[in-house]
């Protein structure tokens, strides 16, 4: 038996939003290191040996039968990433209310609704970790994307709601935020030379992240190393919120 401070061997992990990207990154890293790793996401293009459940989020009244089957199949849940989010360009972003309503509701509504059912199976075994992926917008303002920004912010407060409400059942819950992260979703703003560099030189690192950067962090967060740790922030940023500049 593995008694590393950091070992989630057996651990059971739900990670929504994880057929590619940093879900998927997370969910290999979480399988690598032994946990049964069951992934929520609209469509699978890939096998990696997790429990899938096609489910789109926004399908909020089928939320409740996944989570039940879940703890059917495997007895509980010992941790939930909340990674699933999306990102709508605009042309009009403080006129578009249909932007809005989906960004919120993909990256707001739908974890605040997994989590809510997750909880109270947490509760009932006495012990859990809620991880929410957020992001630089969550503090930071960035230019056009007032939805993404608003959805995020909401989504970190979520977080520390949850730490407050839920401590008592020996609950945790904390943020990882992540930098510019090579996704498809910021695949356009890399692919651009210039924006590319503006980012890197905004980081202390230099570089823009990978999805496999943000492993690290959500084992962590899972294990019993964080144990004392909740309502808190983890920066992946590569130095981004750090940096003051000259």
């Amino acid at each position: 038996m593995n008694n590393s401070l950091f070992d989630v061997e057996g651990s059971i992990v739900v990670v929504t939003g994880a057929n590619a990207g940093n879900g998927l990154a997370i969910a290999k890293a979480l399988l690598n290191a032994g946990s049964k790793v069951v992934r929520i996401d609209k469509f699978f293009s890939n096998d990696i040996g997790a429990h899938d459940y096609k489910l789109d989020l926004v399908r909020l009244e089928e939320i409740d039968f996944v989570i039940e089957d879940i703890v059917s199949r495997f007895g509980h849940i010992d941790a939930l990433v909340n990674n699933a989010g999306i990102s709508l360009s605009s042309s009009n972003p403080y006129n578009d209310m249909e932007a809005f309503e989906q960004t919120m509701l993909v990256n707001l509504t739908a974890p605040f609704f997994i989590t809510s059912k997750v909880l109270r199976h947490m509760a009932h075994r006495g012990v859990g970790s809620i991880i929410n992926i957020t992001s630089l917008g969550a503090e930071r303002a960035f230019p056009n994307n007032p939805s993404y920004q608003s959805s995020k912010a909401g989504l970190r407060q979520l977080t520390k709601a949850i730490a407050l409400d839920w401590a008592s059942k020996n609950i945790r819950a904390n943020n990882i935020c992540p930098g510019y992260i090579v996704t498809n979703m910021t695949q356009q703003s890399f692919n651009n030379e210039e924006s590319k560099k503006l980012r890197e030189n905004n980081t202390l690192l230099k570089r823009w992240g990978e999805p496999s950067d943000l492993a690290g962090a959500v084992i962590f967060l899972v294990s019993k190393a964080s144990a004392y740790i909740t309502g808190s922030d983890i920066y992946v940023d590569g130095g981004w919120m750090a940096n003051g500049g000259l």
